[in-house]
C-alpha cells in the first residue's frame, strides 16, 4: 500500500525526533504568500548560466535560466514566478567535461538560440538580479544583454556569511543539504529555485532571513584597492590577507587587489603603507556598489 504524503511526513518527523537521523526533503516550489497591504515589495530575478568554460571572453553560454520572485524590503520572499529557460548552441561542440557536470549534450542545444531582446524584456522589471557566484554569471550575461549592466546585483554565495552560520562551504548543493532539502543540481532552473528557497530560510545562528542578510550586504558600498608594483617577495602576505591577482587581458592593472567595506578603507591603506610599501602611498582605487560589483567594468 502506497504511503500518503502525511504518512511519509510523520515517518520523517519520527526519524528526526529519534536523534539518530537527519532527513532531507526534496525541493518543492514555494507556495505563494500574500504580503500585507502596507508592505512594499520588489521583484528580484535569480539567474544562472551553464557555459562551455570559465572564461567569458572565450567561452559561451549554453543554458540560461531566470526565475522572478517577489520579496519585501525586510527580506521576506512572498512568491516565485514562472521560469525563463533557454538553450543555446555554441560555436564548437560542448566539451565532454562540461556535459559530465551539466548533463547538457550537443543534441539538446542543436539549433537552439537565446534571443537577447527576449532576455532584456524578461529582465526589465527586476529591481535586483541575484546569482550564486555573481562574479561568474554577471560577466557572461553582460555580454549577452546590456540590460544586466543597468541592474543592481547581489550574490547569494558571497554576500551571506554562511561560515558564521555554521556552514563549512558555500556550494549551493551543500548549503541546501544544510537547510534540509535536496534537488537535481547543475541545471540552471533547478539551481535558481534551490537558491531562492535557501534565501527564504531563517539563518540558524543570527535568526534573520538569508535574503535580509543578502540585501544588507548588497546595499553597502565598498572600495577596490589596487596594490600596484607591490614587492614580489611579499605576495604571500597579500594573498593570505585576501588579495587576488589580476593577470587577465583587460584594461585593469596587472596587480594584486582587494575589495573592502568603506569602514575598512583607512585600515587597509595603513596596512599597505606600513607592511608592504613601507612609505606613504597613493594607490588606484575604485568605488563599488551593486550596479558595478561583480562586473568586468570595474
Amino acid at each position: 500500500m502506497l504511503s500518503t504524503t502525511r504518512d511519509l511526513e510523520a515517518m520523517a518527523e519520527k526519524l528526526v525526533a529519534s536523534g539518530q537521523y537527519r532527513v532531507l526533503r526534496k525541493l518543492r516550489r514555494r507556495a505563494p504568500v500574500v504580503p500585507p497591504k502596507t508592505t512594499p515589495t520588489r521583484m528580484g530575478l535569480f539567474v544562472d548560466v551553464e557555459t562551455t568554460g570559465l572564461d567569458p571572453q572565450k567561452n559561451e553560454i549554453i543554458e540560461l535560466a531566470m526565475v522572478p520572485f517577489i520579496y519585501g524590503l525586510d527580506g521576506e520572499i512572498f512568491d516565485v514566478g514562472e521560469t525563463y529557460q533557454r538553450f543555446q548552441e555554441p560555436s564548437a561542440p560542448i566539451p565532454p567535461e562540461i556535459t559530465a557536470i551539466t548533463s547538457i549534450t550537443d543534441e539538446m542545444v542543436a539549433g537552439q538560440c537565446i534571443d537577447p531582446a527576449e532576455v532584456a524584456s524578461f529582465a526589465s522589471g527586476a529591481a535586483l538580479v541575484v546569482a550564486h557566484n555573481a562574479a561568474f554569471d554577471r560577466r557572461f550575461l553582460e555580454r549577452l544583454s546590456d540590460v544586466f549592466e543597468t541592474k543592481p546585483w547581489a550574490c547569494s554565495m558571497s554576500q551571506v556569511d554562511w561560515a558564521s552560520e555554521g556552514h563549512e562551504g558555500t556550494k549551493l548543493a551543500y548549503l541546501a543539504a544544510g537547510a534540509g532539502f535536496f534537488y537535481d543540481h547543475h541545471r540552471a532552473e533547478n539551481d535558481c529555485l534551490a537558491a531562492i528557497e535557501l534565501l527564504a530560510t531563517t539563518l540558524p545562528v543570527s535568526g534573520i532571513l538569508a535574503m535580509a542578510s543578502l540585501l544588507e550586504r548588497a546595499r553597502q558600498p565598498s572600495t577596490r584597492i589596487w596594490a600596484e608594483n607591490a614587492p614580489f617577495d611579499l605576495k604571500g602576505i597579500l594573498k593570505a590577507r585576501g588579495y587576488r591577482w589580476n593577470g587577465d587581458d583587460n584594461p585593469n592593472p596587472k596587480a594584486w587587489y582587494i575589495d573592502v567595506d568603506t569602514s575598512r578603507y583607512e585600515t587597509e591603506i595603513e596596512f599597505l603603507s606600513k607592511e608592504i610599501y613601507r612609505c606613504d602611498i597613493e594607490l588606484l582605487t575604485r568605488k563599488i556598489d551593486a550596479y558595478n560589483r561583480f562586473s568586468d567594468r570595474l
